[in-house]
């Protein structure tokens, strides 16, 4: 009886064995198919495995996918389905083609634009549930992580907390959003694994990287419905240079007044930094686009950097200039028993890059910009 169970033993065992090593077979073979280094494949584990296999078979459905319409792509967000290839499609008049034509030959500049900004940063692909389908190699040079550390997973898994929600409401996509190009520019914290040094420490040393997101949302209309985010991400503080002749640095506090500017305002925007001490920003900012700033604004309340976006700033005399601002919380030192309350933010940094010349400098939008206000 012991010598029967001995030998049912040994053949499972033996079974087991022809099994696990049937299973790395093919682990192997699916590792081998991915388009990865060997260097790289060596050191893959089987869940790695299944998650990269996953995340380019993504990558190919939405690559092969097709586009569609605006109109075809809001009808399959509105209904929760996609138009297969023999359904009916809504009608549409020569002269609505011609417009979604120009539309589609903007959108396509404004994605080539994109594609350049991805030489300041990486470019991520997210679906619209949150997983990362696809990020570019470079990502480990900003990141401390690496492109197969990364792809598979869920964005949620590696940003803080308190921007789930942001980027949660970046992710939906409603039919409006569709027709209008759902064009995404938002910042989130991500955990980046770079030392100041630029070496990769370990992930649970990780510290939170600040990124500006921008790009589109896509809808493909296939069977499989594929959609996605593609975004550009961008670290901050970005490393232009401050020496440019369109640039000028100021200092604020929390509530965004003046408490210093550079002489080089005086030449883009016709005020001296005298004149500009302690008031606000905003009273500088063109009513249509309090918006851009008071986002801008939050963020660095809550994330520490920020990047504006193009916003109007006035010209003294009148008229105003297209300008973008980055931004950073400077911290204060840490706190001592002679100065207690030293663990608060000592300013905000500003980098403001005037983008254009002077329009309509005929135009006055503001009491600040006439000429008396200043000859007293």
């Amino acid at each position: 009886m012991t010598a029967d169970k001995e030998k049912r033993r040994a053949i499972s065992r033996e079974a087991a064995r022809r099994r696990r090593r049937v299973e790395s077979d093919v682990f192997g073979d699916l590792c081998r198919l991915l388009p990865l280094q060997p260097s790289v494949q060596a050191h893959l584990d089987k869940p790695s495995v299944i998650r990269l296999t996953l995340s380019y078979m993504r990558t190919h459905t939405l690559l092969k996918g097709k586009t569609g319409t605006k109109r075809e792509a809001s009808h399959a967000v509105k209904h929760g389905q996609v138009t297969g290839g023999g359904e009916e499609r809504p009608e549409c008049d020569g002269g609505c083609d011609e417009e979604e034509k120009e539309t589609e030959d903007v959108e396509a500049s404004e994605e080539t634009n994109m594609y350049l900004r991805i030489l300041e940063g990486f470019l991520m692909v997210l679906s619209t549930e949150g997983d990362m389908i696809f990020l570019s190699d470079n990502v480990s040079k900003y990141m401390g992580l690496t492109q197969t550390e990364l792809m598979g997973h869920n964005i949620f898994e590696f940003t803080h907390p308190c921007d789930h929600e942001e980027i949660r409401n970046n992710l939906r996509l409603t039919p409006e959003e569709v027709w209008c190009g759902a064009k995404r520019d938002f910042v989130m914290r991500i955990k980046g694994a770079l030392t100041h040094r630029g070496r990769s420490a370990n992930l649970k040393s990780a510290t939170w990287k600040v990124l500006h997101c921008q790009g589109r949302a896509k809808m493909c209309v296939t069977p499989s419905s594929a959609s996605c985010l593609l975004l550009t991400c961008q670290p901050l503080p970005l490393s232009h240079t401050l020496l440019s002749t369109h640039t000028f640095t100021s200092q604020h506090s929390m509530d965004m007044r003046f408490t210093y500017c550079d002489q080089r305002v005086t030449l883009l925007l016709g005020y001296s930094p005298e004149e500009l001490l302690g008031r606000s920003i905003y009273d500088l900012c063109h009513t249509l686009d309090t918006n851009c700033l008071t986002k801008n604004h939050l963020n660095l309340c809550f994330k520490s950097q920020s990047v504006s976006g193009q916003y109007r700033m006035l010209v003294r005399g009148g008229g105003y200039v297209w300008v973008e601002s980055h931004s950073a919380v400077i911290p204060s030192v840490r706190p001592s028993k002679s100065r207690p309350g030293a663990h608060q933010p000592l300013c905000i940094l500003c980098v403001t890059y005037v983008l254009s010349g002077v329009e309509q400098p005929s135009l006055q939008l503001s009491l600040d910009q006439t000429v008396h206000r200043y000859s007293r």
